[in-house]
């Protein structure tokens, strides 16, 4: 056997055990305290900028809805509902009146600031305001008109005019109100860019920014200190992570989208500027964590040598017990269980000592007890010799009624005690066999008082533990048939049982039966409890249940044991369950 290693001893095991111990807790708990606490910023930051996104949001479909009303104003007007309706109905509009429109578009222009010109056109998109003759296909794509056409009066926003960056269009069919609201031409607002400048909903600390771009990636606000038009906007906007990175600077994004336009709505905040106070989080983690361990690194060498201590002084006693008598180890410890240890090795020392002193005297004993031995295997075999005698004395004296008792003895006593040490297991049949002889010799105290009948139906076979059924009847005798007045009679049955692969074993008396409380004890004694005072019936009621549960115990899903039904007057019945196949049945 290999030696170990001298450093290998318990005391460097207990303080390399507590150190990985407590190094491994203390790395995951400030992995998890930094991790939470940065997370935590992060999150916190990202709520800020979140809810600055939202107000900013707000602000943009406040402005939106201004525009939307009064676009709305001017379409429902009743001198341009008119002018259009003249124009459907076939009557071209007079230069005249196409002057006075600038009066009235006029007007609803100074509703809004920022609005830089409200253009009307007829349905074959020639336009009647301003008075130039550019048509409505001509200043926007065709398929902002026919998304006019299926929004049926909605407002559509097309976005920056690519004609000219510092207008924003938004574009809407004229429904004819006397004409079943059927189309009458188009209204576009050419909106100044500087009206949705959102600058203000940004604090400008750590240096933010916000963007506002249209669904063709084209700018409309921006606090860009450098021009929009170098980023690119289709890259930050498709970005799927958080986190995006603009001239070398890595920035947190947000995004909110408007569902009236469209339009994308990003803000971006410096990553430096949400984890300031991430640094100084990592200072005290890794700090704390490096006092842990070196308080821990003292605690740890205090306490193995506390514990080892008194456990090597243990060994030097056990040691010296090599070259004489053992000597018990007077040392006294201040912790329980190394205390505990050493009393229970004096103890151990005792009793050894003892061993040792009476050890001689059992070598004398032996020859004794293989001569007592020897006595118990002849006995048995003296019985049932001198029964045999008997049997032949009386047949020879015609005595054949008391022969036959003495055959039912003597297979009584075979039965009980012989082959002690074989086979605990008989059949059914068996066991009903020496039921049968005991119920013989029963009925030579009883007379025409007892009564039995025994079924065993296709049951003969079954395996079943020796001497489990007689202690039944026995105590059906004792209790039911010898305390009742007038015949008895004791019934065993073999049948089938209602669970699968089981067979039920019933015992049952016409005695007087047993009431509610004394039930309620023999269950009590059946479980465990307080044993009855009762005339001497053998192995007993309760000794067949502790015998059923300590042969089937594993085998049933309920636990096994006897179940007893007894009633004043009507008897009692004594069953039990047992597999049909248990212990080799056939």
């Amino acid at each position: 056997m290999r030696k170990p290693k001298r450093w290998f001893t318990l005391k460097n095991q207990i303080f390399v055990g507590f150190m990985l111990a407590m190094v491994l807790v203390l790395t995951l708990a400030s992995i998890l305290t930094y991790t939470q606490g940065s997370a935590l910023l992060e999150n916190n930051a990202e709520k800020h900028i979140g809810q600055t996104a939202l107000q900013a949001n707000g602000r943009l479909d406040a402005l939106l809805a201004q525009i939307k009303t009064l676009s709305t104003q001017v379409a429902t007007d009743g001198s341009i509902q008119q002018l259009l309706l003249s124009e459907v109905e076939g009557t071209k509009t007079p230069f005249s009146a196409r002057q006075s429109l600038l009066s009235i578009l006029g007007n609803y222009q100074s509703y809004v600031t920022g609005i830089k010109s409200l253009e009307l056109y007829t349905t074959d998109y020639r336009r009647l305001f301003p008075l130039n003759d550019i048509p409505l296909q001509d200043t926007i794509d065709p398929k902002w008109i026919a998304a006019a056409d299926r929004g049926k009066g909605e407002l559509v926003w097309i976005g920056a005019d690519p004609k000219d960056p510092s207008s924003v269009l938004a574009l809407r069919r004229v429904s004819l109100i006397d004409r079943w609201f059927s189309s009458g031409g188009y209204l576009m607002v050419r909106i100044d860019r500087t009206y949705f400048q959102l600058q203000e909903q940004v604090s400008g600390e750590g240096g933010e920014y916000i963007l506002l771009v249209d669904g063709n990636f084209h700018t409309i606000a921006s606090n860009f200190g450098r021009s929009a038009g170098t980023l690119n906007l289709s890259e930050l906007l498709t970005n799927e992570g958080k986190n995006i990175t603009i001239g070398g600077q890595e920035f947190i994004e947000v995004k909110q989208k408007s569902e009236p336009t469209g339009w994308t709505l990003v803000f971006f905040t410096p990553v430096s500027y949400v984890t300031s106070g991430i640094s100084a989080l990592r200072t005290a983690v890794l700090v704390s964590g490096a006092i842990g361990v070196l308080l821990f690194l003292i605690m740890s060498l205090l306490l193995s040598t506390m514990i080892t201590r008194p456990i090597f002084k243990l060994i030097k006693a056990m040691r010296g017990a090599r070259f004489g008598v053992l000597q018990p180890n007077p040392m006294f410890s201040n912790t329980m269980e190394i205390n505990e240890l050493n009393n229970t090795y004096n103890q151990m020392v005792d009793n050894m000592n003892e061993l040792i002193r009476v050890v001689y005297e059992k070598e004398l004993l032996q020859s004794r007890t293989e001569l007592k031995a020897l006595q118990a295997q002849i006995n048995p075999h003296f019985l049932f010799n001198t029964l045999e005698a008997f049997y032949w004395s009386l047949e020879e004296k015609g005595e054949e009624e008391l022969a036959s008792l003495v055959v039912s003895m003597s297979s009584l006593f075979r039965y009980t005690i012989s082959r002690p040490n074989q086979d605990e297991w008989v059949t059914v049949e068996e066991e009903l066999e020496h039921v049968e002889h005991y119920l013989q010799l029963m009925d030579i105290r009883l007379g025409e008082r007892l009564t039995w009948s025994i079924e065993a139906g296709t049951f003969g076979g079954v395996k079943i533990p020796k001497l489990l059924i007689q202690p039944l009847v026995e105590n059906a005798i004792l209790h039911g048939v010898e305390t009742k007045e007038g015949p008895g009679v004791v019934t065993v049955n073999v049948s089938p049982s209602g669970r699968e692969g089981y067979v039920k074993i019933t015992v049952r008396d016409n005695g007087p039966g047993m009431d509610e409380e004394m039930l309620r004890k023999l269950k009590q004694a059946l479980d465990g409890g307080p044993a009855l005072s009762s005339k001497g019936s053998g192995f007993g009621i309760v000794n067949v249940q502790r015998r059923l549960r300590l042969y089937f115990d594993k085998e049933q899903g309920a636990k096994p044991g006897l179940d007893v039904y007894s009633r004043p007057g009507e008897g009692t019945l004594v069953s039990f369950e047992i597999p049909s196949e248990y212990g080799g049945a056939v």
